[in-house]
């Protein structure tokens, strides 16, 4: 049984712990990260998942970018703890997060990831969406929030700032 709940200021640095202990400290050298520096993740879809003790066993972070000149989600990175992988916690951030995005106003979100993986939460792959180098354009996958939402936009992703 996980609590979900909004990122806070106080889950920084035991997030970035996670991720640095699922991806390594060498993740922030990915071209995804020039979008995300001195930007603040999203309120309200940055989650983090605790187990009844209260030990973050999962997180999931969105930020701003401009698509072609349309602000849309990035999502990433999500984790879930060596501890705690093959358990749907990672499933279950990303579909919980989603749920809430359009809500809050939110039309597309694209990501950067394995389509296989991805596909199952309605990502497909994006054409003419061009991310920093070096990024597999394979890779590059969207999902609309609201229908139509990703028609037409292309260009280049770009940092809100």
């Amino acid at each position: 049984m996980y609590v979900l709940s909004p990122e806070t200021p106080d889950d920084l640095w035991e997030v970035e712990a996670l991720y640095d202990t699922c991806f390594a400290p060498g993740r922030t050298a990915l071209s995804s990260y020039r979008l995300r520096e001195g930007v603040p993740p999203v309120k309200g879809l940055s989650l983090v998942a605790r187990d009844d003790l209260g030990i973050l066993a999962g997180a999931i972070r969105f930020w701003p970018v401009n698509v072609g000149g349309h602000v849309s989600l990035l999502l990433g990175p999500v984790a879930a703890h060596p501890t705690r992988q093959g358990e749907g916690l990672g499933a279950l951030l990303i579909q919980t997060s989603l749920e809430l995005a359009g809500p809050q106003g939110w039309d597309r979100v694209m990501l950067v990831g394995d389509a296989p993986y991805y596909g199952r939460f309605g990502f497909s792959r994006l054409e003419g969406v061009v991310m920093p180098p070096p990024t597999n354009p394979e890779r590059v996958l969207g999902r609309a929030l609201r229908e139509g939402a990703w028609d037409g936009v292309t260009g280049e992703v770009t940092a809100v700032r």
